[in-house]
């Protein structure tokens, strides 16, 4: 459900998305350094650290990565996580007015935050900052709400239409699991842009919550900051109700996709 500019508001939550926001599974990391080596002699910059929940696989591997993250809140939190690490930098800046040089980078990715760039200026600044034969990796996490409660999915449907889509005044959307089809489509971008060897994967887990952590965990997502706080506690409260009168907690269950890309 994101809006196109929308993407101050994670800054404002930092520690609760840093606390609620999952990570991603080993299999997905595995996969990308498959594609890619990496070690103490190569270079990568990360798209959009927010709270850290894709660096440390990466520092792990000894490469010198240098995240890039607009938001104050979240370089205040990550530079003091990542502390320990030499190989570790960040800087609060926008990517898209970051300059960076050409042909330098072993590897360049972004989990969950890079579809706040313009697609032609995101891929174009990418592929001229990676090294001929230098990786593009692409991921993000898209959660499905509680299938296996059909009764509790009927109801918060029911209250979204009533504040989420009342406020924004939009119709309602039929949520739809994400699925292989659309992860194929979004990994054939990259070759428009001059990417060759494009792979891709999907990979699946279920995180189960309270009421009180799925209310929380609804407060970082960047459309429902932006609704009016009034509007939001109800709206909130109700989602709570909800879940607590359909059993005490809420099963959310996740397809993350992993697209690769690599510069000829």
């Amino acid at each position: 459900m994101g809006n196109k500019g929308l993407g101050w508001t994670f800054d404002t939550v930092a520690s609760a998305y840093e606390k609620f926001r999952p990570g991603y599974t080993d299999g997905l990391y595995k996969m990308i350094f498959d594609y890619i080596m990496l070690d103490n002699s190569c270079y990568a910059v990360e798209i959009g650290i927010g709270g850290g929940q894709a660096t440390l696989p990466f520092l792990k591997m000894g490469c010198n990565l240098t995240a890039v993250e607009p938001g104050r809140h979240f370089s205040a939190l990550c530079k003091e996580k990542f502390k320990e690490y030499y190989n570790f930098n960040i800087v609060t800046n926008k990517f898209e007015d970051m300059d960076f040089p050409d042909d330098t980078y072993d590897l360049v990715y972004s989990a969950s935050a890079f579809h706040w760039i313009p697609e032609g200026t995101g891929y174009t600044k990418v592929f001229s900052m990676l090294k001929s034969g230098g990786a593009f990796a692409r991921f993000a996490n898209h959660p499905y709400c509680s299938k296996d409660n059909v009764p509790l999915s009927e109801e918060i449907d029911k209250i979204y239409g009533e504040y989420y889509y009342k406020f924004y005044n939009r119709k309602q959307e039929v949520m739809e699991e994400y699925d292989g089809e659309q992860a194929v489509q979004r990994a054939r971008i990259a070759e428009k842009y001059g990417f060759m060897d494009i792979k891709y994967a999907l990979f699946h887990r279920t995180r189960t919550f309270s009421a009180k952590e799925y209310s929380a965990l609804l407060g970082t997502y960047s459309d429902h900051i932006a609704v009016e706080e009034g509007i939001r506690k109800a709206f909130f409260s109700k989602i709570e109700d909800a879940v607590n009168n359909h059993g005490g907690s809420i099963t959310l269950y996740d397809t993350i996709d992993l697209q690769l890309a690599r510069k000829p």
